[in-house]
């Protein structure tokens, strides 16, 4: 579902709409910092990093665990995930295994994860932050949870889209967020804006004022595949936050984008939906091609006909974030 133009910023249509809903979005801002407030239920053994975000919907926290993932793993550590398990069925606390757990299960970003390191989910968090635990891990990376207080951290990091930034600064549903910027800001250790320099250029001259933790900018690039993208034909498909930023990037490759379908966050694909999908990419003739937290949702026989476009984030910078490390008790970097 796509955001409403008045959560923007600046905004698209007359604010009153905002101004309308600001008193709901005083008491979802209340309620949350109440929530926040508790004392933790869990604190594990093991140091506890948190990626989180302010806004609802897709800020970029996937890519920024899979890069904190990679970056401990050649520093020879041996990483946990911790997730919620969105959208999946399983009410755990359950390890998730890529090759037998589907994505209606255990929720697409957990089994998309799952590949890079040991992940586990649940609805309880702290009986889930207990299972992974006990397991021989070094760290653990807590996939969201920034409103969650049942488990300590020892590090908080939140992730923001630079180009959206904290929207019109409103909490749902008069705005996009999940509490105010200044109080969740307030319980991070640092803010990580992803985008390209002209919208880290506006995240700074719209939010530089309200930032009050270190800044960290960074980039999602696609990964090299050996697919030469220019002016092949393409019917694109995406069920994430902002599936316009997918149809840009598959643009910015040279690809002829014939079609782009953009689907809600998470969209069950049902039979129905892929096979309009099917018919329409060969009318078109037009390959289909979709992104990677969409592709574990489909289904086997489907997947093989679809291509993926894999990005990973890249930071501006590691030196912040390797002096937070040091701080709660990880080794430094050899």
């Amino acid at each position: 579902m796509k955001p409403p133009s008045f959560w923007q910023y600046p905004p698209d249509a007359p604010g009153f709409r905002a101004r309308l809903l600001s008193p709901l979005g005083d008491i979802y801002g209340a309620m949350t910092a109440k929530r926040v407030a508790r004392a933790p239920v869990f604190r594990p053994p093991k140091p506890v990093i948190c990626v989180g975000n302010l806004n609802v919907g897709g800020t970029g926290k996937t890519p920024m665990v899979l890069a904190l993932v990679q970056h401990f793993q050649t520093r020879g550590l041996k990483v946990g995930v911790i997730s919620r398990g969105h959208g999946g069925r399983l009410t755990g606390p359950v390890e998730v295994n890529e090759r037998q757990h589907k994505a209606e299960e255990t929720g697409d970003e957990p089994l998309l994860i799952s590949a890079f390191a040991r992940t586990w989910i649940g609805r309880n968090r702290a009986a889930v932050a207990r299972a992974a635990s006990a397991a021989d891990i070094d760290v653990l990376v807590m996939d969201d949870g920034h409103q969650n207080p049942d488990i300590a951290k020892d590090l908080s990091i939140t992730v923001v889209d630079a180009a959206r930034g904290f929207g019109n600064g409103r909490c749902l549903p008069a705005g996009p967020l999940r509490e105010r910027v200044t109080p969740g800001l307030a319980r991070s250790d640092v803010l990580v804006s992803i985008g390209d320099p002209k919208a880290q250029s506006f995240f700074r001259e719209r939010w530089s004022a309200d930032v009050t933790v270190p800044h960290l900018t960074g980039i999602l690039r696609t990964l090299e595949t050996g697919m030469d993208w220019n002016e092949a034909r393409v019917l694109a498909f995406a069920g994430i936050g902002h599936p316009e930023k997918f149809f840009d990037t598959l643009r910015s490759l040279g690809a002829d984008l014939v079609h782009a379908e953009p689907l809600d966050d998470h969209q069950t694909f049902t039979p129905a939906l892929l096979n309009r999908l099917d018919n329409d990419a060969k009318a078109l003739c037009a390959q289909l091609v979709t992104t990677e937290k969409d592709a574990v949702r489909l289904p086997a026989d489907f997947r093989r006909q679809v291509l993926t476009v894999p990005v990973r984030l890249h930071l501006g910078s590691w030196h912040v974030l390797e002096n937070l490390f040091e701080k709660i008790g990880l080794p430094p970097t050899s």
